[in-house]
């Protein structure tokens, strides 16, 4: 049975000469879309034609905000210590070893300042893939030395959020960073200089409880989970069902919680614009 055989060698690619794909040179959307991570990174991480916003860290804002990705880092040698010799199922300082080696980072934010679009401002961003983003000591730390950092210059402030919320393993350590940071932006608050919150996906927990919820201006990305409490621990509190597409960026942008939404292509001149209207 011929149809069975390829009669036709030369169409053939040689073993030796096959190369297999390098991972990450192609992202796959949720909706099954396939883009090449050039073309992704060109577009500010968002899928073209879906509008769907890839979740990024720090790295990537600073590179999307900062002019020509220059800027200076804040605190970046800071790690956590374990004050409280915290045991679960490993120590707390081997998972904080283990996060840093896979991860690259130090703990859940960054934090530096630099220009965005010719103007002076500090930020800080969270990094969900360092133990979740969630909050510890050195997280609220760096946050309270980078307002520092504005109130000194006199510079505005924009805070990146996306994180799980407080970290277990720090306890009341971690939920003392709640206060720390408010009161920061007290601080901002009485000196007039700008304070900008930004809410990724996902942003809940201790995090949507403070310095998440406090801007001057809180605005979101498309579609990012923003809430306190898991919808599954709400609806076992009220026992009632949810409405679609609650703690949704745009549900809470309906309901009064947020100022705007926005696209992540237009973040850098949608901001620029908005400080030089604050003089």
């Amino acid at each position: 049975m011929p149809w069975f055989k390829r009669t036709d060698k030369g169409i053939l690619t040689p073993t030796e000469a096959k190369r297999e794909v390098p991972d990450g040179l192609w992202f796959k959307s949720p909706a099954g879309k396939i883009v090449h991570t050039r073309e992704l990174k060109n577009n500010a991480y968002v899928v073209p034609e879906e509008e769907y916003h890839v979740k990024i860290g720090s790295k990537e804002y600073f590179e999307i905000l900062f002019d020509n990705n220059e800027f200076t880092e804040l605190d970046e040698n800071m790690q956590s210590g374990d004050p409280l010799k915290f045991v679960d199922t490993k120590p707390y300082p081997k998972r904080i070893k283990e996060s840093m080696t896979k991860t690259d980072l130090k703990d859940a934010v960054r934090t530096a300042y630099g220009k965005m679009n010719g103007l002076d401002i500090t930020i800080a961003c969270m990094d969900f893939i360092f133990i979740g983003g969630s909050m510890g000591s050195v997280v609220g730390e760096k946050i309270a030395r980078a307002m520092d950092h504005s109130l000194q210059y006199n510079k505005p402030f924009l805070m990146i959020s996306r994180s799980g919320g407080a970290r277990m393993m720090e306890a009341g350590l971690s939920l003392m960073q709640m206060a720390k940071t408010s009161a920061k932006i007290a601080l901002l608050d009485e000196a007039k200089i700008p304070y900008i919150s930004l809410l990724t996906d996902p942003t809940t927990g201790g995090v949507t409880a403070s310095y998440a919820m406090l801007g001057d201006f809180n605005i979101a990305e498309p579609g990012a989970l923003i809430g306190f409490a898991g919808p599954r621990v709400i609806r076992e509190t009220i026992g009632k069902d949810l409405p679609e597409g609650f703690q949704s960026a745009e549900f809470v942008l309906e309901h009064g919680f947020l100022d705007f939404i926005i696209d992540r292509r237009s973040l850098k001149s949608r901001l620029t614009v908005l400080l030089k209207m604050l003089g």
